[in-house]
C-alpha cells in the first residue's frame, strides 16, 4: 500500500525523523502539531495556539486530499488544565458539527517551554476525497 508524507517545514521533523502528516490507504494520521508560527514565533494565548494548530493540521489533511469532516479522532495534549475551555472552544469552532472522537490529556511539558498545548488528528477519507483515486464518475458511498 503507497504512503505518502507532507512536511510543514518544521525543524524537527528531519531532527527527530518524523513526517507532518502520513497516508495510507483512506486513512490520514497527523503527527502532534504545536502552535509555532512560520516566523518560529509562538502566541501565549491558548485559544490562538490551538487556531495555529488546527490550521497546520488542516493544510496538512488537506494537501493528503482530506477535508475537516474526514476527522474521527483528536487528541490535545496540554500543560495547563485552566486552559482546557479556552481550547476546547476552538475545537467546538473547527469540529462542532463534525463531532470526532477526541481527548484532552494534561502533561507536565511540551518540547518548547512557550507550547501550552500540542494537538493530533486521525481522518478517514473517502475515495472521491483522493483526487488520484477520483474518476469522475461517481459518488462516494
Amino acid at each position: 500500500m503507497e504512503r505518502r508524507r507532507v512536511s510543514s517545514g518544521s525543524p524537527f521533523e528531519p531532527q527527530i525523523g518524523f513526517s507532518r502528516a502520513v497516508r495510507v490507504g483512506q486513512r490520514v494520521l497527523v503527527s502532534g502539531t504545536a502552535p509555532v508560527w512560520p516566523d518560529g514565533s509562538c502566541d501565549p494565548d491558548p485559544a490562538n495556539q490551538a487556531r495555529r494548530c488546527f490550521a497546520i493540521i488542516l493544510a496538512a489533511l488537506a494537501e493528503l486530499g482530506g477535508r475537516p469532516v474526514d476527522v474521527v479522532r483528536t487528541r490535545t495534549y496540554l500543560v495547563a488544565r485552566s486552559d482546557w475551555e479556552a481550547i476546547g472552544r476552538v475545537h467546538g469552532e473547527v469540529f462542532g458539527a463534525i463531532r470526532p472522537a477526541s481527548s484532552m490529556v494534561v502533561v507536565t511539558g511540551l518540547l518548547d517551554p512557550r507550547w501550552r498545548l500540542e494537538i493530533e488528528a486521525e481522518a478517514i477519507l473517502d475515495d472521491v476525497a483522493d483526487p488520484s483515486n477520483d474518476t469522475g464518475s461517481g459518488s462516494a458511498t
